[in-house]
């Protein structure tokens, strides 16, 4: 790894930047994380920035959505504690592409670098900061895409003349309707009771009682 010498370290107007470091070794990982550290302390002295914090989770698959060190760096980066994330590979970081993805992207939304050792990913740099435009653009298309089906699907479910959206009243009957109407007066049964005893939404029911309010 390049060491940078003083004239080249990175500063934030003038002050030193604040680094989260964070490591993970998995189930099946014999080591700990003693390595990854030693590698990321050597970058974040080079780069001339101050360690906020190591966050260590040990044994930790990187297929779970929540893991205790990595959740308490996500805090604190929404208390604007940290101003770049170093992590000493991506598949220690995310648990999938998308997950990255999305990770960066919130990184960016809270204005927060982000470093990965192995990948050479450094978005201090102008090639990183390009990657994130590119991640974002990325995110958008996929967006764009998701939405296009959507629309494409709910225009083919119309043609063939299914009913789109929300369960149309017409779905119960006058009878079934009056029913749960009785058994909300009567019974003094609860949206939710409602809603399990006649296989339906709690918003279904609302809208059962609240057009006998209208009808009357």
């Amino acid at each position: 790894m390049k060491q940078l010498n003083g004239a080249n370290r990175n500063k934030n107007n003038g002050r030193e930047k604040i680094a989260a470091v964070y490591v993970r070794t998995s189930t099946a990982d014999k080591q700990d994380t003693t390595a990854q550290e030693n590698e990321l302390r050597v970058l974040v002295e080079a780069r001339g920035w101050k360690i906020y914090k190591v966050y260590r989770d040990h044994g930790y698959s990187g297929t779970k959505a929540s893991r205790p060190a990595l959740d308490e760096m996500w805090s604190d980066c929404k208390r604007g504690r940290i101003q770049v994330v170093c992590v000493w590979s991506v598949d220690r970081f995310g648990r999938s592409l998308k997950n990255l993805i999305e990770s960066l992207e919130e990184l960016h939304r809270l204005g927060i670098d982000f470093v990965s050792l192995k990948q050479d990913l450094d978005s201090t740099s102008p090639s990183g900061k390009l990657l994130f435009q590119l991640l974002g653009a990325f995110a958008e298309f996929e967006h764009q895409l998701i939405r296009s089906r959507i629309v494409s699907g709910m225009a083919a479910a119309r043609a063939k003349g299914r009913h789109v959206g929300r369960p149309a009243l017409r779905a119960f009957s006058k009878s079934e309707q009056e029913q749960i109407r009785a058994a909300r007066k009567k019974e003094r049964a609860s949206i939710r009771q409602l809603a399990i005893r006649f296989g339906t939404t709690q918003f279904m029911v609302q809208r059962i009682l609240a057009r006998q309010h209208e009808a009357s």
